[in-house]
């Protein structure tokens, strides 16, 4: 049986004042609207950066080189990801969200500066890694917030709402990267945004600070060295999949398995990786869903300009559509609430997903138009928008209410290890091909394949999904309003 260390028990009920205020006014009346706010713009920020990042990255292995570390940029930012979405949530659960984030949100700033000076690849990956801790607190913390701050009716449209601050990155993101690339050079992209940081740091700390520290302390916690041996054992796994012997890769997948498998077992819920229906299934679920979706979107860009030989404008079209139908499937699951259950949502999404994937599969050819790449990711990021929230929300309402921090943490550890193994598995399938000289559609097929191998086994796994979890959210919903009227 698998097990994990008893979850830290915290009081995190937001307080009497927040919960009557959120209930009359809505996420944009006085008393949440600097909440809602901060972390939309934090959200924002994050997500011009990874947006940013995969348009430019053919450009960038151009010009650095270091092909065989192309999937790395990608995998080192989310295994450092999962050390400090772990780091927050204790924190967090200690002392409340504030300071964390500040800590979270300076490491993301000098990792942009140590990226948009990276002289070789290798450097640029130490960039990422700084970039990743600071990226993985604040989606952590992200969580915390919507725990403690809102009430369980305030939730899916807040979740909404952060999933809609991807809008305008997704619009201008992907596009103004490229010109950036294009007119001053990739490093810019970096360097440009790190000046946003600082006014996303001023704009959003109020609004955390004001949920103050958790009211009580009763349990245990994660233990930060779980998530450093998480992480290394993760990467040490993914460098064994692109070794070039057989004794060297299966010495590094044994050795990566050994240090990184016990730490998991503490670190998720007792369960996880035997799927054991409830929060089990659903953190399990949520890394499948990363894995698949981020370990083909990775190489969407590569397709086009690598394999396709089309322009980075092209690409980041596609990067775009994506986005803006992953908002739009995240406020269709907020109607959806009301008659579906999160289950069946999440393996409609699903279906989306794997339907995309096959569509990339099919745009690697060369007699079919590039625009059905666009398309076919379009419709992956409308699959997203549909599963990856009410995973969120199933995660919220099967977690003990009071241990936000640690089920916020565990859920943030499944997206990240999911992304670096997707991202890994398939950076691995590129390192593997140059070294054997295959083509490189042949390699981002490959990808392809694993990523789509990914989202088969998840949705095979919906059906140890809670039933109930969306219903019962609506049950407090009623509940609340009755209590607040």
């Amino acid at each position: 049986m698998i097990r994990c260390r008893a979850p830290i028990v915290v009081e995190v009920r937001a307080p009497d004042r927040l919960l009557n205020a959120a209930a009359s006014d809505g996420l944009w009346g006085p008393a949440q609207r600097r909440l809602t706010v901060g972390l939309a713009l934090s959200t924002t920020l994050v997500a011009t950066e990874a947006l940013a990042v995969i348009t430019i990255m053919p450009s960038v292995a151009r010009d650095l080189g270091g092909l065989r570390l192309y999937g790395w940029v990608f995998a080192s930012f989310m295994l450092a990801g999962l050390v400090g979405g772990v780091a927050a949530g204790r924190q967090a659960d200690r002392a409340g969200p504030a300071r964390p984030f500040v800590i979270g949100l300076s490491l993301f700033a000098a990792g942009l500066l140590v990226g948009g000076l990276a002289p070789s690849m290798l450097v640029l990956v130490c960039g990422r890694v700084l970039q990743g801790v600071g990226a993985g607190a604040i989606g952590a913390l992200d969580y915390v917030a919507v725990g403690r701050g809102l009430p369980g009716h305030l939730r899916a449209r807040m979740l909404a709402v952060l999933s809609s601050a991807w809008v305008l990155p997704g619009l201008i993101g992907p596009v103004l990267s490229a010109e950036v690339s294009g007119l001053l050079g990739w490093r810019w992209v970096f360097l440009g945004l790190t000046p946003l940081v600082a006014v996303a740091g001023l704009i959003v700390l109020p609004a955390l600070t004001r949920l103050g520290r958790p009211s009580a302390r009763t349990g245990a916690e994660h233990r930060l060295l779980d998530a450093f041996r998480a992480a290394l054992g993760s990467g040490v796994f993914i460098a064994g999949l692109s070794s070039h012997t057989v004794l060297t890769a299966a010495a590094l997948l044994l050795a990566g398995t050994a240090l990184a498998l016990p730490a998991l077992r503490r670190l998720l819920p007792a369960g996880t990786l035997v799927s054991r229906r409830g929060l089990p299934a659903v953190v399990l679920s949520r890394g499948l869903l990363t894995f698949a979706f981020f370990g083909a979107d990775a190489f969407i860009t590569l397709t086009i300009v690598t394999v396709r030989h089309h322009s980075t404008a092209l690409a980041s079209v596609s990067i775009t559509a994506c986005t803006l139908a992953w908002t739009a499937g995240s406020w269709l699951q907020v109607r959806l609430n009301r008659s579906w259950e999160g289950r069946r949502q999440v393996r409609a999404g699903l279906l989306l997903v794997l339907g995309g994937i096959a569509g990339m599969l099919v745009s690697l050819r060369s007699a079919v138009p590039v625009g059905e790449a666009v398309v076919a990711w379009t419709v992956a990021g409308m699959g997203m928008g549909l599963s990856y929230a009410p995973t969120s929300l199933m995660t919220l309402h099967e977690a003990p209410s009071t241990s936000a921090g640690w089920a916020s943490a565990a859920l943030n550890l499944s997206d990240v290890l999911g992304t670096a193994l997707g991202t890994g598995f398939g950076g691995a399938a590129l390192a593997v091909g140059a070294a054997r000289g295959w083509p490189m559609s042949t390699s981002v097929a490959l990808a392809f394949g694993l990523a789509a191998a990914g989202a088969a086994v998840a949705l095979v796994l919906t059906r140890r999904l809670p039933l109930h979890g969306v219903a019962r959210a609506r049950d407090e919903t009623r509940g609340e309003l009755a209590s607040a009227g």
